[in-house]
């Protein structure tokens, strides 16, 4: 991009065929291949099972958590929630990673309607799961091949467990420049060790409850600007949980020996943003009439070389650099830990690394980048990382912008075993049956593609709920769709 003009961007349903999506991916001068047709029933790799430790999973397709801001107070249910779960049962996919983002504590919650998983909750979150598998069952015909695990998460940097506008946060650290992004100005709200031991415990009773309600595995989470994933940048921090690598993963290795304790038949994944950048902002320089600005780098001359993340490079915070990342993967490798889940950065301060889209959240930027450009980074890095790590089954991520060329992208990579499994979240929104209409038809309803509005996010960043607004039947009528629209009209977003 031009410091003096924001970057031209081909939207992909512009891209009519095949060949002309290939044409622009060149001219971008990207690595993203593809394959030029969509292979169905037995010919597509995509619905290869795979083997965990003597479990099938039985196909290729992996459904991100996906939280609708929508429980009760007390973390419960809703009925929203439970027509969520019922559609991923629908969607064909055979690994359910977390279904719904999961507080292992209510002042963990990145909202007060996020679900939590404790003793008052149990019988609500069994109901989730029965739910999912019922629909599975009675869509495909067996469900001995599906694999349902629960992310367990505290919220961190970002917890609003009380009220939808007003940050709580607990963190790991002091960050020079996210403190100043989100108002953090006293070292209070810094977790202390023996904070960080009660936390552990509670990680501990929330994995025996997955346990006991039937979950196949669960997900630690280390990803997007969370706790454990700000834990993996806490190079500042003194003490047992700061400095060294070693010490950073010690809440992970000591979260993953109480849970093998009390539930030792449990699997245990982890979600992991394989690599990070400074946080970005809007250009208003760059800004047209009615619309947010182009991100770019928030200024980080003062903190260099940059020791605030995980997997950036510290001399140049907007490159990425996966020596850790390859390191923190060889210890899930000796923690028996063979399921990961790569993503990248944070939807609070760089989403276009983490989620590319054209259109922007409300709290976000127009992309300073082709969308295609992001997807190819993410993709590459898990290809990288899979040459690397044969032996573990690795979710991609990021997939979604790409649209109609999604299955054709897909197939390559898992077919030539760059990745094994791929990941989707807000497409499984607007279209569950994506997958099913993919390796059975080869091709795919345009209609019900999710075009990347930023709606499922711009909704929860105003205190309302999140969902497909613009192509779900059931939120286009939703009592939230009108308040949606008056804040999307007075920011600027989605635009």
């Amino acid at each position: 991009m031009s410091a003096t003009t924001p970057p031209k961007i081909v939207r992909i349903p512009s891209l009519k065929t095949i060949e002309s999506f290939g044409d622009h991916v060149h001219s971008l001068g990207i690595d993203l291949q593809f394959t030029p047709s969509i292979p169905t029933g037995k010919d597509s790799a995509l619905i290869k099972p795979l083997d965990l430790n003597g479990r099938t999973i039985g196909n290729r397709w992996a459904i991100h958590p996906m939280e609708g801001w929508d429980g009760t107070t007390t973390g419960g249910l809703t009925d929203p929630m439970i027509r969520r779960w019922q559609r991923f049962g629908e969607s064909g996919a055979k690994l359910i990673w977390g279904g719904e983002a999961m507080a292992v504590r209510a002042d963990g919650r990145a909202n007060p309607n996020q679900l939590i998983i404790n003793e008052e909750n149990k019988v609500g979150i069994a109901h989730l799961r029965e739910t999912l598998i019922k629909a599975h069952q009675e869509n495909f015909g067996r469900t001995n091949d599906l694999l349902i695990g629960f992310q367990l998460t505290h919220s961190g940097r970002f917890c609003r467990p009380n009220d939808k506008k007003r940050l709580e946060p607990r963190i790991a650290f002091r960050h020079p420049i996210l403190d100043k992004k989100f108002g953090i100005t006293s070292d209070e709200v810094v977790l202390s060790d023996d904070d960080l031991k009660q936390l552990i415990e509670a990680y501990i009773r929330a994995a025996k409850i997955a346990a006991d309600v039937g979950a196949d595995f669960v997900d630690i989470k280390h990803c997007h600007g969370y706790l454990l994933h700000e834990f993996l940048g806490a190079h500042t921090r003194p003490g047992t949980y700061g400095g060294s690598l070693e010490n950073r993963t010690r809440l992970l290795r000591e979260i993953v020996s109480g849970i093998r304790s009390v539930a030792p038949k449990l699997e245990i994944g982890v979600r992991l943003s394989s690599f990070d950048w400074v946080p970005f902002k809007p250009n208003p320089a760059l800004a047209e009439p009615g619309k947010l600005g182009p991100g770019m780098p928030e200024d980080f001359s003062h903190c260099l070389p940059y020791r605030y993340g995980f997997g950036v490079n510290q001399n140049n915070p907007v490159e990425y650099d996966l020596t850790e990342t390859v390191q923190f993967l060889s210890i899930l490798e000796s923690l028996g830990i063979r399921l990961v889940n790569l993503s990248a950065g944070s939807p609070y301060y760089n989403p276009h690394i983490q989620r590319p889209a054209i259109y922007p959240p409300s709290d976000g930027y127009q992309p300073p980048e082709d969308p295609l450009v992001g997807v190819a980074r993410q993709i590459n890095v898990v290809k990288q990382l899979k040459s690397q790590f044969p032996n573990l089954i690795l979710v991609g991520t990021g997939y979604s912008y790409l649209q109609e060329y999604l299955p054709h992208v897909a197939e390559h990579y898992v077919r030539n075993n760059h990745v094994d499994i791929i990941g989707l979240g807000r497409m499984v929104l607007s279209y569950p049956g994506l997958f099913v209409d993919a390796t059975t038809k080869g091709k795919i309803e345009n209609r019900l593609i999710c075009r990347t509005f930023s709606d499922c996010t711009t909704a929860p960043r105003n205190g309302l709920r999140s969902g497909c607004y613009p192509l779900d039947d059931y939120y286009k009528t939703f009592e939230d769709a009108p308040k949606l629209k008056e804040t999307k009209k007075a920011t600027g977003a989605g635009k």
